[in-house]
């Protein structure tokens, strides 16, 4: 499938405003500094419809991208910034908790790290709330660009390991920056949605 044309719907604050009219839903998560924006706007073939922001820890919503008339991409708020105060952290948390109460609507996740470093708890506690909907799920190792040749193969096998990765679950090596890994992930996406 084109992911095209690519719409901001909406951002809902609360489990009232999340959407659920039976289309799929590929849903983006990652922390406040990962690159998650560019991540979706390199999939979509856009330099700025997900807001990317110049400051970690500017998607506080959820938000919903209708992607060709057919499927949303739904934009997890970032977590694991420091200077966001207390109880933003806790309505994050509470906003996480309604979200995946619903896991049937979750028709993939797609869980951004950074390739360059150790996941950190709240990574591994994303991954561990997208493996228990049992839906598909990729683990996209952001910023590849940025390695040396010599540290690749070292990061994924700690990221694999530090999340507890299992063998059919795609570890995919990506740069929104260079478009590396773009063409792999579509296909992902576009099979699991294709599937439904």
């Amino acid at each position: 499938m084109r992911f095209e044309p690519a719409e901001f719907v909406k951002s809902a604050g609360n489990k009232s405003g999340f959407i659920r009219d039976g289309r799929p839903c590929v849903v983006f998560s990652g922390k406040s500094n990962v690159g998650k924006s560019s991540v979706i706007n390199c999939l979509l073939g856009r330099k700025n419809l997900a807001r990317v922001g110049s400051a970690p820890g500017k998607t506080t919503n959820v938000n919903y991208f209708l992607v060709a008339d057919a499927v949303w991409f739904v934009d997890l708020p970032g977590y694991g910034y420091a200077k966001v105060p207390k109880t933003e952290r806790e309505r994050w948390g509470r906003l996480m908790e309604d979200f995946f109460s619903e896991p049937e609507r979750i028709t993939m996740g797609v869980q951004i790290v950074d390739g360059r470093h150790k996941p950190t708890e709240l990574d591994g506690m994303m991954f561990e709330l997208f493996s228990g909907c049992g839906c598909p799920l990729a683990v996209v190792a952001n910023k590849w660009d940025k390695l040396k040749s010599s540290e690749k193969e070292p990061n994924l096998a700690l990221i694999r390991d530090t999340l507890g990765i299992a063998d059919d679950v795609t570890l995919l090596p990506f740069s929104a920056e260079k478009k590396l890994g773009r063409q792999e992930l579509t296909a992902l996406i576009a099979g699991e949605v294709d599937r439904c």
